[in-house]
């Protein structure tokens, strides 16, 4: 009989599944980078051009602060004296994990659900339904909390925002150069015989291979980011519920609290920026998760098992 995981192995899983599916959107981009480049013959620049337009991109989001997020949601801050309770159980995780305290802000809706965001621990927020709020009990908003709080000390804000980046700029150089072969398709094929034919004595068979590939690769590539993404999302859900048994020690407070939230039918209007930062996804029909490539949860049902299992988070 296999042994049970412990909340320290399911933190190295997942914290090894992110890198891996970091790496893969890196490569990825300076893939299309290359290819793009060698089309036109220049693959060094098409390389240096992607690592270009990755930095401008992940520059531009890094100055999005956590307010702008909390105020596209609709989330007021608060103050202690306005939720003692609330702020003493995100004090007491704050501390367990090393952390500062965010800053917290709640969303009137009765719906129950949550989110974190922020760049770094620093400037982090967490935001709290007042139906989470008057749904769960402490035990089990406590585990909720530990959950955001897991978020922001695995900087997967971060990370969730760096992948956003690398999508975008992905999709970015997949439409210029697409754009390039539909206007201006015929010349850059001719420009690239001539130089292959300046070069190697008169075939350009190489460079309309690196189009066609480059064609193929644009098409396909926005849909690989986002199957990335989605995938890098289910992995740093597992990894904040495995911190939340870290923090508390008490994986049933979370798993009660994930099955209220996910089972509740109260309707919440939330848009498709912020939906996938929620502990539960907060659209109706999508707050059980799925095991489908398009969902930005897992399924509520393993992520209960999973934490289930764990062995209290006794072993450290």
């Amino acid at each position: 009989m296999a042994a049970k995981l412990t909340f320290h192995d399911m933190i190295a899983r997942n914290k090894r599944n992110s890198v891996i599916l970091m790496a893969l959107m890196v490569a990825l981009l300076l893939l299309l980078g290359a290819v793009f480049g060698a089309a036109f013959d220049m693959v060094e620049i098409g390389v240096a051009t992607a690592l270009i337009v990755g930095v401008i991109w992940l520059l531009i989001a890094w100055n999005a602060g956590a307010g702008t997020l909390m105020a596209f949601s609709g989330a007021k801050e608060i103050e202690k004296k306005d939720n003692p309770q609330l702020f003493n159980v995100v004090e007491e995780l704050s501390i367990a994990a090393g952390l500062p305290m965010p800053r917290v802000f709640v969303i009137e809706t009765d719906a129950p659900n949550a989110f974190a965001t922020g760049a770094s621990p620093q400037r982090a927020a967490v935001a709290i339904t007042t139906g989470l709020l008057n749904k769960l009990n402490r035990d089990e908003l406590q585990g909720v909390m530990a959950h955001e709080i897991g978020h922001i000390r695995n900087f997967d804000i971060r990370y969730t925002m760096l992948m956003a980046m690398l999508a975008g700029a992905i999709a970015m150089l997949s439409e210029v150069f697409l754009r390039l072969m539909w206007h201006g398709g015929g010349s850059a094929v001719g420009g690239s015989r001539r130089r292959s034919s300046r070069k190697e004595g008169g075939s350009g068979g190489a460079q309309i291979l690196f189009i066609i590939l480059g064609i193929i690769l644009a098409i396909v590539a926005p849909l690989m980011t986002t199957l990335i993404r989605l995938a890098l999302s289910r992995q740093r859900e597992y990894l904040a519920d495995a911190s939340a048994v870290e923090f508390t020690r008490n994986p049933q407070g979370l798993a009660s609290a994930l099955a209220k939230i996910s089972a509740d039918k109260t309707p919440m209007d939330v848009s498709n920026v912020t939906a996938p930062l929620y502990i539960v996804n907060p659209k109706l029909g999508l707050r059980g998760g799925s095991t489908n490539l398009f969902s930005t949860h897992p399924p509520t049902e393993e992520r209960i098992a999973r934490l289930q299992s764990l062995q209290g988070g006794s072993q450290g």
